[in-house]
């Protein structure tokens, strides 16, 4: 990700600002979480990828300052939503916001900065952001409780996997970049070119996480979370799929009953692997890849473009 920092260095120290202002708070207590969550924040993926976005064209501008907060206020409450949801008491190498104040303050803070997230828009009036990112809202939500429903089921439609990934996960980084796009292009053509490249990155970023729970030589030790957590990951899927009805019917039951033992986890994890699962999603994430490429080489060659290419190289090849 060198070159996307080198080239909006000074764009992201300056949504740093940008972003500490939108979360301020008069309530001492609330001043005091919301240090805390800019302290503990990520790689900041999704501004880079609205900077960039922008950049395609033209200079970024306050709207896109406002953008970037925007979706950053709106993923950070997911995130502490999600944390209260699954009774999680750490996110990113910290304490989750309940694990601290717990799960009641925690509900709360979510609330508070989708509000700010919001409002930052409508008192601006930002009308079309505020939409592209609320349909990644609405759409999030729909995909966890589909993924939740389907999980119970075992449901194994290899279609049912993509729409739960394009909601839970490709949707916000699809939002992303359209509402980056749309505070320079200001057209709709342009938006939704760049909403269309971001949902294909964000499906392949889901399935480079599905492939990290099976591991392999390049990505390290497998974990088998997802299969102590029952989710349908496209690799399983393939291979429930593809195997004969002894194998298929030992490996349902132990992700139903015996998830949670290791010897039984492994056994998944080896099945998948010689079944071909790993290397069939690693195609299709590499066909989203291509698309998503496809899609961003109708725009110019620039040095934002460049940028691009290179974070979406990052999310097929990084090993975290």
């Amino acid at each position: 990700m060198e070159l996307a920092r080198k080239v909006i260095s000074s764009e992201l120290a300056q949504f740093e600002i940008h972003f500490r202002d939108a979360v301020k708070s008069r309530i001492p207590l609330l001043d005091r979480i919301m240090q805390y969550l800019v302290r503990r924040k990520g790689k900041q993926m999704r501004p880079m990828f609205i900077f960039l976005s922008a950049r395609l064209g033209g200079p970024v501008n306050d709207a896109t300052y406002r953008a970037a907060s925007l979706v950053e206020l709106l993923h950070t409450a997911t995130l502490v939503h999600d944390d209260v949801v699954d009774e999680s008491m750490e996110r990113r190498g910290f304490f989750s916001i309940n694990a601290l104040w717990k799960n009641k303050v925690a509900v709360l803070v979510g609330d508070y900065l989708l509000s700010k997230g919001l409002l930052l828009s409508l008192d601006n009036e930002d009308f079309k952001v505020l939409q592209i990112l609320s349909q990644a809202v609405k759409m999030m939500s729909e995909g966890e409780l589909l993924q939740m429903e389907k999980s119970r089921k075992l449901n194994l439609d290899e279609t049912i996997y993509f729409d739960i990934i394009r909601g839970k996960t490709a949707s916000l980084l699809a939002s992303a970049c359209a509402a980056g796009a749309y505070t320079t292009f200001n057209d709709i053509t342009n938006t939704e070119k760049m909403r269309l490249f971001g949902e294909k990155v964000g499906m392949a970023f889901q399935i480079k996480d599905d492939l990290f729970d099976y591991g392999s030589e390049k990505i390290g030790k497998p974990t088998g979370n997802d299969i102590k957590e029952k989710k349908l990951t496209l690799p399983l899927i393939y291979t429930l799929n593809n195997c004969d009805s002894v194998l298929r019917r030992k490996l349902i039951y132990i992700i139903k009953n015996e998830n949670t033992r290791k010897d039984k986890v492994k056994f998944v994890i080896d099945a998948v692997q010689d079944a071909g699962g790993m290397a069939y999603a690693t195609q299709k994430m590499l066909q989203y890849k291509a698309e998503a490429l496809t899609v961003l080489h109708e725009f110019e060659d620039t040095e934002a473009r460049r940028a691009l290419e290179e974070l979406v190289t990052y999310t097929t090849d990084r090993h975290y």
